[in-house]
């Protein structure tokens, strides 16, 4: 039998591409809230572009000391501020109360034993890769790295500001330093600014939206997505906190039995604190999860997740 070729391909978006942006501001409100407040129930949405930001969502919180203007301007500049915020649904806070899930969902998590992260090689090279180049630029960007059997092949970068030929040597002496970068310079085809050099980015050129890189926020496209997105979130909702758990148990179990690769599928009802199905795949061997209080209180309490870190998170992907 011949050998079979793997290609893999991932991406990364910049702290300042508009999606990213958006995830950004989600979260800082959501920090804000829970600095005044730890039980704050958040989950706010934000849509940008061109000049105007949008903040919607719903929110009850004690907190007295969010400013949502001054978060918006810090992330996004002089724009015009759109504000709709209500409070949580009584319908849905009654489930909540009582220690149910905020939603119905599956939450997938991962790991795997190929880079030092646990993370995907693909996922990891390009988002090294991005954060290497934002250094240089701290604009706009994205970066898209394709592996063929764990070598990189073709890389692809476009940045804001970035000159062609200067964003080339740039990845070029990126791959000579990165460990993880299996190959040569000349092995590989470079994509610098493909379209051409350009200026216009962000708000500026594109619009964005919370939760509308949610491969980027996770595993990158190998792994199957669950749940919806995290930002601007509290993790009363297990769209957040259920996905970090199944990633944490995913960790466990593949240190735990030395695996090369894990898959942990959780699943909710609203209003319901047990999860629905409790999945582990251990190397292509299917278990049932055991030795975790899986219920939302019980996550939040283990992972210690009413602390005001999230806006970090939003930047590079939550893992």
């Amino acid at each position: 039998m011949s050998k079979v070729t793997i290609f893999r391909t991932a991406e990364s978006v910049s702290p300042k591409h508009p999606d990213k942006l958006c995830d950004q501001i989600s979260d800082a409100i959501l920090d804000a809230h829970l600095r005044e407040d730890p039980y704050a129930r958040v989950a706010v949405d934000v849509a940008g572009g061109h000049g105007t930001i949008f903040v919607t969502g719903e929110v009850s919180s004690s907190a007295v000391k969010v400013n949502i203007p001054a978060i918006v301007k810090r992330l996004a500049g002089e724009v015009e501020l759109v504000e709709r915020i209500s409070t949580q649904s009584p319908e849905i806070a009654q489930g909540v109360d009582t220690g149910g899930a905020g939603d119905q969902g599956i939450m997938v998590g991962y790991a795997t034993n190929e880079t030092p992260e646990l993370l995907p090689l693909e996922y990891v090279l390009a988002r090294k890769l991005n954060q290497f180049l934002y250094k240089t630029w701290p604009f706009d960007g994205k970066t898209q790295v394709t592996t063929v059997d764990g070598a990189i092949s073709v890389v692809v970068a476009s940045f804001q500001h970035a000159p062609q030929i200067a964003l080339k040597t740039a990845i070029i002496e990126w791959v000579k330093q990165e460990p993880l970068a299996v190959t040569t310079p000349d092995a590989i085809t470079i994509h610098a600014n493909p379209a051409g050099d350009w200026n216009i980015g962000g708000f500026d050129a594109d619009a964005g939206l919370t939760g509308r890189k949610l491969a980027v926020d996770n595993y990158g496209p190998r792994v199957p997505l669950g749940g919806g997105a995290f930002s601007g979130k509290d993790a009363s909702k297990v769209d957040r906190s259920g996905a970090y758990m199944a990633r944490k148990i995913a960790v466990d179990y593949l240190k735990e039995r030395n695996a090369h690769e894990v898959f942990v599928y959780l699943a909710y009802a609203i209003g319901y604190p047990e999860p629905v199905e409790t999945t582990v795949i251990i190397d292509g061997v299917q278990e049932r999860v055991v030795g975790y209080d899986l219920t939302p209180n019980g996550i939040i309490n283990s992972l210690d997740l009413r602390q005001p870190t999230f806006e970090a998170r939003a930047a590079y992907g939550h893992y």
